[in-house]
Parts: structure tokens; C-alpha cells; sequence
């Protein structure tokens, strides 16, 4: 069966283990969030550590390690965590962006341009807090 819309899996851990380390208002190891999200140990350590490098989780290092939000949770928004794994959300008109199209009319009309609005919408309306209950 074929996906018309699909995210990363760095995407997917990203954005649920900052709601897991938001939720959990202590901190939480990796271990946990690979667990919860039935992620691997590694995937979940390497983008989790990106998302440190971007300023928004704190990391202790050891057997009582983990991570912790570095920003207040209505601070950061879904878009953020998204962009800073996956680079910026572009709405765009040809999903190949080519500069020369063969027909007069794209044959996918704007329903590619409109679906990436909706998608960027959503995430950046939604912050951690709105996901902490």
C-alpha cells in the first residue's frame, strides 16, 4: 500500500521524545524514550542529542542520566523540534521543484502546495504544552 504522506522516523522520535521528556517534568533516559516510542536505543540517542545541540533539551551524562527540556514547553512548538531534525518546512508549487514544467497546468494542481501548508499550520499551532495532558 502506498503512503501519500509520510515523515522521518528522526522526525517521529523528535517530536514524541521531547512530548516524553515534557510530560515526565524530570529527567528521562533514552532508554525510556526507545522503549515508549519502540524506537532503537541509538536512533533515539543521536536525534535526541541534535535536539540538545539546538538548544531545546539539557543532557546528563551516566547511569543517572537523561534528558530535560532546556525551554519552558509553550515555547517550543512542533515545527520547531521538526525543522531543527529535518530542515526548514518550504511550501512550495512543484513538489520536484522544477523550473520548467511540460505541461501548462501541474497535474497535481495545488493540493502538494496546500498539503504542506496544512502540515506546517498544524505543527507550528501545537506546542509541547498543548501535548503535556
Amino acid at each position: 500500500m502506498a503512503k501519500i504522506v509520510s515523515y522521518s522516523e528522526a522526525a517521529s522520535i523528535g517530536m514524541h521524545g521531547m512530548v516524553l521528556v515534557a510530560r515526565a517534568g524530570e529527567i528521562i533516559n533514552v532508554q525510556k524514550i526507545a522503549d515508549i516510542t519502540g524506537s532503537s536505543r541509538h536512533h533515539v540517542a543521536k536525534v535526541m542529542q541534535r535536539l540538545v545541540k539546538e538548544g531545546f533539551l539539557f543532557s546528563n551524562r551516566g547511569p543517572s542520566g537523561g534528558f530535560k527540556l532546556n525551554i519552558e514547553p509553550e515555547k517550543i512548538t512542533l515545527l520547531q523540534i521538526y525543522e531543527a531534525i529535518e530542515g526548514q518546512v518550504k511550501v512550495i508549487s512543484c513538489p520536484h521543484e522544477k523550473q520548467v514544467c511540460p505541461f501548462e497546468k501541474c497535474i497535481l494542481g495545488t493540493v502538494v502546495s496546500k498539503m504542506t501548508q496544512t502540515f506546517r499550520e498544524h505543527l507550528s499551532s501545537n506546542t509541547l504544552a498543548d501535548l503535556m495532558e
